[in-house]
């Protein structure tokens, strides 16, 4: 499936799309030495946070969506060298107020959970 926003994003620090369908996506991001906080790996959860947000803005998949408001819990750190995915799931997919909830997991487990209020604008924001 194309996507149809943010297409532009920097994929390095947001992740990569490997599964874009109608109403869900999966994302990934292997966590660089760009990402991390101190000497010990630590990941900035900006970064999960950022993947997640981005995973939830293609399940919605429109040209003019934007993140209205988020509830999250992080739940466990990340760390340097990790790839984490993000998997999101729009949960009313009709009306111009969307919510997504998304999953960002390590391969053995939950990293990130969060709800994501999205709004589909009539028209880009900055318009």
């Amino acid at each position: 499936m194309k996507i149809n926003t943010h297409t532009l994003i920097d994929q390095e620090l947001c992740g990569t799309p490997v599964h874009v369908d109608s109403g869900c996506s999966r994302v990934e991001l292997r966590t660089t030495r760009k990402m991390i906080v101190d000497e010990t790996g630590l990941v900035h959860g900006g970064f999960i946070f950022g993947l997640a947000d981005y995973a939830a803005m293609i399940a919605v998949n429109h040209p003019n969506v934007v993140l209205g408001a988020s509830d999250v819990k992080f739940i466990k750190p990340v760390k340097v060298d990790e790839k984490v995915t993000a998997e999101a799931a729009v949960e009313n997919p009709l009306g111009k107020k969307q919510l997504v909830t998304v999953t960002v997991s390590n391969q053995e487990e939950i990293v990130f959970t969060g709800t994501f209020t999205c709004f589909v604008l009539d028209k880009h924001v900055l318009k």
